[in-house]
């Protein structure tokens, strides 16, 4: 009865704890949404990026959408409008490694919000593509190859081993 009683008040707790952090971070004093507080909270994923690859972006504070950009690393885009805006930028091919900023200017607000970010030289691999490559015209001919002998193999097999049924004429 005491291990049910202490469960139910931690698990009281947690849920008591667990409700008030979306009203806590709600009613933080800043200016609200789409206010022309200007940009805020910039993240970038992932910090370090290699040339040629994406970069995701993060802004608050933009309610009306907004731009982001970076003189000779990535082209000038778009961020999306809502309390916290996103883009997805491209490092360009020829861009110069090492650490760069980047900027964001809501279209309400005449602030600019900065970010650092580091450009790794080389392409990254290509990593998660799953099976999104199929087989060449090659391995495709070898695959259909190998499964036709194997029919040939188990078909000879299978007429060596049968056996005469007998007692029937």
């Amino acid at each position: 009865m005491r291990v049910l009683r202490a469960l139910t008040v931690t698990a009281a707790a947690c849920a008591a704890i667990g409700l008030s952090a979306p009203f806590a971070s709600a009613n933080s004093g800043g200016p609200p949404s789409g206010g022309n507080g200007g940009p805020s909270n910039v993240t970038v994923n992932p910090y370090s990026v290699h040339q040629g690859a994406s970069m995701q972006v993060s802004a608050a504070g933009c309610g009306r959408g907004g731009i982001v950009f970076s003189h000779g690393n990535f082209p000038q885009t778009n961020l999306s409008a809502g309390s916290i805006g996103f883009a997805t930028v491209r490092i360009f091919n020829h861009a110069s490694p090492g650490n760069h900023t980047l900027s964001v200017k809501c279209h309400d607000s005449s602030l600019v919000a900065t970010h650092r970010f580091t450009i790794l030289q080389g392409n990254g691999a290509q990593g998660g593509l799953g099976g999104s490559f199929g087989p060449s015209a090659t391995e495709t001919a070898i695959g259909a190859g190998l499964v036709g002998a194997a029919a040939l193999g188990a078909g000879a097999h299978v007429i060596r081993r049968r056996r005469p049924i007998r007692g029937r004429a």
